[in-house]
């Protein structure tokens, strides 16, 4: 698997923070709900925020050599795909609710003390903080160069060695 490119997280946050911010527009023009998120899934994404953690904090222990027994491939493959999955729906929630906060900010000396701003806020926190922990979880499941490795060679026996693709995830079994 390869890295995620963080100008892609970049990109998929602007669009959906466009497309917050007409939903909300369109929203406020039709005398409808503004699309924002209830509390109650910050608490689902603190659930997640803090699984992925767990889980990433595993597998960073058992890279640095903290090892007590074989790390299971299938439980760090599993946290690999749980951390860029927490980076991508933290950006689209980060995005989408930044929008609406930018189609909010333009009644912000009228109802500064609406709770819907707040919410906007607190939904695009949760969103920014699942975006950073799948990152960071993310670098956690990267298995470091080999030792003799420095070149970027594999180093198998019977094979020409071929530089490793940035950013390659491996199963390390010593």
């Amino acid at each position: 698997m390869k890295l995620i490119n963080p100008l892609l997280l970049l990109l998929i946050g602007a669009v959906l923070a466009g497309l917050g911010w007409l939903a909300a527009l369109v929203a406020g023009r039709y005398g409808l709900d503004t699309p924002v998120l209830p509390l109650t899934g910050l608490i689902t994404m603190g659930v997640i925020v803090v699984l992925t953690l767990i889980l990433g904090i595993r597998v960073l222990r058992w890279r640095n050599g903290k090892k007590k027994q074989l790390l299971n491939p299938i439980l760090a493959a599993w946290t690999l795909v749980l951390a860029q999955a927490c980076a991508y729906t933290g950006t689209v929630l980060l995005g989408w609710h930044a929008g609406i906060f930018l189609d909010q900010l333009r009644l912000w000396p009228v109802r500064s003390g609406q709770p819907i701003t707040w919410e906007t806020l607190s939904m695009a926190g949760g969103g920014l903080a699942m975006m950073v922990v799948g990152l960071v979880v993310e670098r956690f499941c990267r298995i470091p160069p080999e030792d003799g490795d420095a070149d970027g060679t594999t180093g198998m026996p019977g094979k020409r060695g071929k530089p490793k693709a940035e950013g390659e995830y491996a199963y390390r079994g010593d």
